[in-house]
């Protein structure tokens, strides 16, 4: 489907996540292009539910467990799986969470992690200065072959909400985080986001129903 949010969460190399989900995501690059990740998601009943639903066979899921991370690691020279753990909440929903550590080699390992695709991110550096763009929903196209019923988005927003989409990065030195549409052409404010930037560590933290609510998409981007 034409609008979806991908992880660095692409999380390896499943683009679509579009049910109730919440992610965080810590990333950490060292001044030699080295770095980390962070990821933890939580995954309610609720979505899984909805992913199961007639017609929804092509929603993809995220990785279920460590085998889904290492057999998609074992395809992308340069990360390596550090640790990953799950457990069952017992609140109402009775969500699912992941937690996952891993280790990339290299700003190339970083990009073929975050997007296998290659068209939803990019990285430049120009004087010394380094600036990694991450598309994490692609701008409506309500007239595109194969959008998604507009009922079927309206129940993704509703089950999501509480959950949230949280990107925080670090690098050695400060760095910024701004906000652009989904094309990274124009830079947008974000109401329902919150920002901090500049900093050590920079972040954003939006709900994952009003991140499906944007018309135009977002691009988060990294500059150290």
């Amino acid at each position: 489907m034409n609008r979806r949010y991908a992880i660095f969460f692409v999380l390896l190399g499943i683009v679509v996540l579009n049910s109730c989900i919440g992610v965080s995501a810590d990333i950490t690059v060292r001044a030699d292009g080295s770095g980390k990740i962070a990821l933890e998601y939580r995954v309610s009943r609720m979505a899984e539910a909805l992913g199961r639903l007639d017609g929804n066979e092509r929603w993809q899921t995220i990785p279920a467990g460590r085998a889904d991370f290492e057999r998609s690691l074992a395809r992308l020279p340069g990360m390596r799986l550090v640790s990953f753990s799950t457990k069952n909440e017992t609140n109402s929903g009775g969500d699912i969470i992941n937690n996952a550590e891993l280790e990339f080699k290299n700003i190339d390992a970083l990009l073929a992690f975050l997007d296998p695709s290659g068209k939803r991110s990019a990285f430049s550096r120009e004087n010394g200065t380094n600036k990694l763009s991450l598309t994490l929903l692609d701008p409506a196209s309500s007239t595109a072959p194969g959008a998604p019923d507009p009922q079927l988005l309206e129940l993704a927003r509703q089950v999501s909400a509480g959950y949230e989409l949280n990107v925080s990065f670090s690098a050695d030195g400060n760095a910024s985080l701004t906000l652009a549409d989904g094309t990274g052409a124009t830079l947008v404010p974000v109401p329902a986001a919150k920002v901090i930037s500049p900093g050590k560590k920079v972040s954003l933290a939006i709900g994952t129903g009003e991140l499906l609510s944007l018309e135009h998409g977002l691009t988060v981007q990294f500059t150290w």
